[in-house]
């Protein structure tokens, strides 16, 4: 775990191996793609743990351009509907092209700038699937470094959230987590 010690409700980032559809926390990141209408992987099951009302809220998004709701990196806010979370928030992951495209950066993104809306919606705790590790194709320990870096940070910079959970799709993705913890820590990886 990483935690602010300067926080009164000490912030408490950990790793865990599940689905993120059955988490009670205030809010989820669903890993979702440019038009938010649903899909496979997490997105395609947060969109059926949710409801129909889920896709009807996406909907609602005005689109940017060419039917985009929500370009990469940036994020959404909508109610979990029939999720037991109260928020969903949809971030869109970089697909991963050889990382010369600001694959990296764009992933930070969507990690840093769920932190942030999270944090506007009064949310004290959040659960992350790996996004953009499925479909999209980003190299999984790459995208374990980010994340853990990325939030790491900004719980040691003090926020109002007071757990961050990772939520690991499979043993693999849990593994690479886990490194990466140990890594941002300084801790020797087994």
């Amino acid at each position: 775990q990483v935690s602010n010690g300067d926080n009164p409700a000490v912030t408490h980032l950990s790793i865990q191996q599940g689905d993120i559809t059955r988490l009670a926390h205030d809010a989820i990141v669903n890993a979702a793609d440019e038009l938010m209408l649903g899909g496979g992987g997490v997105d395609g099951a947060i969109h059926e743990a949710a409801g129909p009302q889920l896709l009807e809220a996406c909907r609602n998004f005005p689109t940017v351009s060419n039917n985009i709701r929500c370009p990469t990196g940036q994020v959404r806010l909508t109610p979990a509907f029939k999720l037991p979370s109260r928020f969903v928030i949809h971030t869109v992951g970089p697909v991963w092209r050889g990382g010369d495209h600001r694959e990296p950066e764009l992933l930070a993104d969507c990690y840093r700038n769920s932190l942030w809306l999270a944090e506007c919606a009064g949310v004290r705790s959040i659960a992350f699937p790996a996004i953009s590790c499925g479909v999209y194709g980003f190299p999984l320990k790459l995208a374990s470094e980010i994340s853990v870096q990325t939030i790491g940070e900004r719980v040691a910079a003090g926020t109002s959230l007071e757990r961050v959970d990772l939520v690991a799709f499979d043993t693999a993705a849990y593994e690479h987590w886990h490194a990466a913890l140990l890594r941002f820590r300084g801790e020797p990886v087994e």
